[in-house]
């Protein structure tokens, strides 16, 4: 699992109760496209990831988003719902942040315990 991705594009999986969910996802690998993450955007197609990354922070962001916190495995940690300005505190196990528009995770059913995957193409 020390997967390296690359700045682009790919899809998240979420293995849910109810079967696979697909989402489109933009993975953030490089330290420029983490820094800038969705600073300045009104919304985001999907979901982005930021990889390292084990906190983020909401200050410079227009909209609240949802942030799921992932360890090494894909395993999702914990998920919050941030305001802008907010800083998120880091957390141990994170390897991976995951971040999207303010309660689109529950709809995909993201939650803690639940696995994702990532498929860069």
């Amino acid at each position: 699992m020390g997967r390296r991705w690359r700045d682009g594009r790919g899809t998240l999986v979420v293995h849910g109760e109810r079967g696979d969910i697909t989402v489109p996802l933009e993975i953030a690998a490089s330290y420029r496209a983490r820094t800038k993450g969705l600073l300045g955007r009104d919304a985001v197609d999907g979901a982005m990831l930021l990889t390292p990354a084990s906190g983020v922070h909401t200050f410079r962001m227009r909209v609240p988003i949802d942030v799921a916190y992932l360890d090494r495995k894909l395993n999702v940690i914990a998920v919050r719902t941030m305001k802008p300005g907010r800083l998120g505190l880091p957390r141990l196990r994170s390897r991976h942040v995951l971040e999207a528009g303010a309660g689109a995770m529950a709809g995909w059913g993201v939650r803690a315990g639940v696995r994702v995957g990532v498929d860069s193409g």
